[in-house]
This record gives structure tokens, C-alpha cells and sequence, in this order.
């Protein structure tokens, strides 16, 4: 999600700079992100479910942090929620909208504030609330 996220806005930012014609690839384009969000939505709250992270306070099991608990349960889905629900109104918006440059202004508005919101949810590993290794395997 992140990758598509990242090429939209930098497909919008190329629109409204260089003034270009809102095509059937941007749309594509458009379309794609918001679909690939939801797909990652739907494995999300999948995982979200079947986690035992989110899931030891109601197992009685202490096995992680408090703030690491509350930062899952809590903040980290509540935040890539919200980051979709923003990819999906700022993709209907552009939808709807006539304009060329109001397209692409609009998708690069509301692509930028989910992928604001989207960043501060991911669990860096200089996170104090949630430090995740880079690569869980290595622990780099």
C-alpha cells in the first residue's frame, strides 16, 4: 500500500507541477491505490483479529509492554483506518471532480494527509511505543 500510495502522490505532484491531463493511467492509477488500500485493509483487520498481541489481555498471557499492547490495540489500527478512509474520500472526491488540475490537487491533498497519518501508525524501531526491528528475521 505504501508503494502505490507514494507513486500516486508523486503522479498527482507531477500533474499539478507540470500541468498535465488527468489520463486513463492516472485514473488507473488512482483506482489501483485506493483498491490495493482496501485489499490491505481487509489482511489487516485479518491479522488484527487473529493476533495474540492484541489478544493476550484476553487470554490473561503478559508477554508484551504496556504502551507496545495499547500502541497495536489501540492507535495502530485506529490510524490505518483512518489513512484508507482518507485514500478512498480523496479518490471519490477526484472522481467526481471535472477539472484536470482540480483532479490531481485533490488526490495530492488527500493523498498526503493518509500518508501522514500512515507513517506516524507504522511501529518504527526508534518508536517508543512499539520498537519493531527493520527485519523481524535478522533484527537489524
Amino acid at each position: 500500500m505504501l508503494g502505490s500510495l507514494c507513486y500516486a502522490i508523486y503522479t498527482a505532484w507531477r500533474g499539478v507541477t507540470q500541468r498535465r491531463l488527468f489520463t486513463e493511467k492516472v485514473n488507473a492509477i488512482r483506482h489501483w491505490t485506493t483498491t490495493i488500500s482496501h485489499i490491505q485493509l481487509v489482511i489487516g483487520m485479518t491479522i488484527y483479529v487473529l493476533s495474540p498481541l492484541v489478544n493476550m489481555k484476553v487470554t490473561g498471557i503478559q508477554v508484551a509492554s504496556f504502551p507496545e499492547y495499547t500502541f497495536f490495540k489501540y492507535v495502530h489500527i485506529a490510524l490505518m483506518i483512518l489513512a484508507i478512509v482518507l485514500i478512498t474520500i480523496g479518490s471519490a472526491k477526484a472522481k467526481r471532480v471535472t477539472g484536470d488540475q482540480e483532479k490531481y490537487k485533490l488526490l495530492l491533498k488527500w493523498f498526503l494527509m493518509a500518508l501522514g497519518v500512515l507513517l506516524i501508525a507504522i511501529p518504527w524501531p526508534f518508536s517508543p511505543l512499539a520498537q519493531r526491528p527493520w527485519l523481524r528475521f535478522f533484527h537489524i
